[in-house]
């Protein structure tokens, strides 16, 4: 965990695929001095390390399923002890209730806020399709199934920012 008494800075950064949530977190970085960690990103590097713990992840993303929020969270927590920085930039995350929650009990470090950034589902598919850094996963089924699911499981996630005033919209 990180050294008492030192204050840790974490925005989380919620929004559907292909939303743009990488390309303002890079804008925010090159300001701001944050380390940009995604979710998606270290469960990738997680599948390319070939362990088994890799390959029952990618087996789940094949599926369009999600993978267990205490695996994302200790990836996250090993991310942000090895980078150094006390400032994190959180994309793709909490997809969900049970993400937000095991962030809370393993993590325990409140976000400053809870970036949200708004985009109508046909901008979010024509970015998607027409992106140059494409994913294994960018088909347009897949691409629906995770809008859909991103609808659904994050929806509760941006209520409860939102209650505790953390949420700030960009469109």
């Amino acid at each position: 965990s990180f050294p008492s008494g030192k204050k840790i800075t974490v925005v989380f950064v919620i929004g559907g695929p292909g939303s743009g949530k990488g390309t303002q977190c890079a804008k925010i970085v090159s300001h701001f001095g944050f380390t940009h960690l995604s979710a998606g990103d270290l469960l990738r590097e997680e599948v390319k390390s070939d362990t088994e713990q890799g390959t029952m992840i990618k087996n789940l993303m094949h599926e369009g399923k999600l993978v267990p929020s205490e695996i994302i969270v200790r990836l996250l927590l090993k991310a942000m002890l090895a980078s150094g920085n006390d400032k994190f930039l959180i994309d793709g995350f909490p997809r969900n209730e049970e993400n937000r929650e095991a962030y809370e009990k393993i993590i325990k470090i409140e976000p400053e806020f809870v970036l949200l950034i708004d985009c109508s589902r046909e901008e979010m598919e024509r970015r998607i399709l027409h992106r140059n850094q494409g994913r294994d996963d960018d088909n347009m089924e897949t691409i629906r199934r995770r809008f859909e699911v991103f609808q659904q499981s994050t929806l509760p996630v941006i209520q409860h920012y939102e209650k505790m005033g953390k949420l700030r919209r960009v469109l």
